[in-house]
This record gives structure tokens, sequence and C-alpha cells, in this order.
């Protein structure tokens, strides 16, 4: 299958190439300006792909999908992305991604998945678990755009367009030349400088990475005009620092931690259903070993 992902060169982005590479699967890469080097375990083409909507279409020839995960904001924060021009956020991240859609299906693309985020529930009471089937609330600007967006691509499904939207949670795991999420963390901590405990849902990259390849290869009727919630853990900053201290023997106290009671994990029994398993805790104490052994290379 060949495979355009916009945003190639993102975190996200980076993990969706790398593993369609791994399966076999020829990747046409979204980058947003013309450079000699990328990121990339081997060689991939690439084209331009920009989210203002008066910008020049992407070249979708010979591409049998779209992989959406192209996203304009301040570096480092999606909630709060937009800074202080909200109008250019959403005019790049919502109407330049519909813009993108339809693009694709006028090319004759077949298949197009949208990263989408947990933002788009918004608010929830506590403890509540967090379903598909729940009517989407987003509060911040970000969980508006993602959900507006999804609402379009659905309108654009059909039997010559199949589409879907990957809810994603937080996203964690080590790649060449990128700080690790919680790389400053991590360094706080082993420095003996204060931390507090922060409780979330994480998801390795490479699993969602594997959740958007089931939904471009799974039968269409189980697929199209859906959304799939991608999470694995739910995730604390203490567990990642306990971890980190079993595999360097810190001294350093851990931080008090959150009753993860209160906060919101999310119902993967729909993407499970497809055949999707994520590697749970195994994985993510592998990840810690490996950060471990990135920031002692790195002193």
């Amino acid at each position: 299958m060949r495979i355009l992902v916009s945003g190639a060169t993102g975190i996200v982005g980076r993990f969706v190439v790398e593993h369609l590479l791994a399966q076999g699967h020829e990747v046409l890469a979204g980058v947003r300006a013309a450079t000699h080097t990328l990121p990339f375990s081997r060689p991939v083409e690439t084209t331009l792909l920009s989210l203002d909507p008066d910008a020049t279409l992407p070249d979708f020839d010979g591409c049998d999908a779209l992989v959406h995960a192209a996203f304009q904001h301040l570096p480092g924060r999606y909630r709060g992305g937009e800074g202080n021009d909200p109008d250019g956020f959403r005019r790049a991240n919502l109407h330049g991604s519909v813009r993108l859609f339809e693009a694709a299906k006028h090319a004759g693309v077949r298949r197009c998945i949208f990263l989408s985020s947990r933002a788009v529930y918004g608010r929830q009471p506590d403890g509540i678990l967090l379903t598909e089937d729940m009517t989407p609330a987003p509060e911040s600007l970000y969980g508006i755009v993602k959900w507006e967006a999804e609402q379009a691509l659905r309108a654009l499904s059909g039997e010559d367009f199949v589409t879907a939207s990957l809810r994603a949670t937080g996203v964690y795991g080590l790649l060449s030349d990128l700080p690790h999420k919680w790389e400053t963390l991590a360094r706080d901590y082993l420095s003996g400088r204060p931390v507090e405990d922060r409780v979330g849902t994480e998801v390795h990259g490479d699993d969602l990475a594997a959740a958007i390849l089931l939904l471009l290869t799974t039968d269409a009727t189980l697929v199209s005009g859906r959304a799939f919630n991608a999470s694995d853990l739910l995730m604390s900053h203490h567990d990642v620092l306990s971890e980190l201290q079993q595999a360097t023997a810190c001294v350093h106290p851990l931080p008090k931690p959150l009753d993860k009671s209160l906060f919101h994990p999310m119902d993967t029994s729909r993407l499970r259903s497809l055949g999707w398993h994520p590697g749970g805790t195994e994985r993510f104490r592998a990840d810690i070993a490996a950060l471990s052994e990135h920031l002692t290379d790195n002193r």
C-alpha cells in the first residue's frame, strides 16, 4: 500500500512512518519544507504539505491512503496551542484539514485516517470511563477543532472513501534526536529537584501506529465513519519515576501519588475488537529502561 502521511516528521508521524515501513508499505512523507535530512531509518519520498488553506495541495498520485497526523500549534502545546491566534489555529487545523480530506477523496484515495484526540470529550464527571458512544463536549479550542474535523471527515465517508478517526491519548516513546516525553521530569527527579505527581492516559507511539495500520487494512464495514479510542495505560508521574528509580537506584523520594480513581480511563474495546493489542506495562517498563540508558549516555 502507498500511504501519504501528513506531519510525517512530528512525533506521532515518525512512529507511523517507521511502523508502516517496517510492515512493508510505501510511504510518501508530507513535510512542511524541503530538506535533505529526514529522521527516518531509510530513504522516504516526500511531498510538500501545508495546512494553510491557500497552499498548494500535495500530489496524491498513486496513493491508496492518507494518514492525517499534521497539526499546527505552538511548540509543545496542543491544548492552548493557538496562543494569541485562535483564528489562524482554526483556519489551519480545521479548514486546512477538511480541504486535505476533500482533495484526497477527489484524487481517488481509498482510505483516510484522522489523528483526533481524547480532548473531544472535554470535562466529564470524576472517574467516568470515556467511550466512543458518548456525545463529545470539547471545551478547549484544540478539542473543538478536532471534533469538528472528525464530523467533516465522517460526512465524506462512502463506499469509495473509507474514513476513521483515532482519538489518541498522550503518546510516549523514545525517538532518536528528540527529547523523550518524560525526559525533563526524569532529569529533575534524578537531580533532586522537587516534582509533583500528574495522572494521564498514555499509549506508546508504536502501538498508536499499529492502530492506524489496523484501521487502514481492516474490513471497511467495521471501520468507515467511526471513531476509535486509542489508549493503553492510566499512568502517573509517580509511576514513571518509580520505574526510573528502580532502573537507576536513585535515592531521591518519589512525589506523593494522586488518587487515580478521579481520572478518566478510555474504553478501547472497540479498537481491541479489531485485533489491537498494545504493549501495556511490559512496553512501558522497557521504554523507561531505554530512557534511563539514554540519560546515562547523555550526561
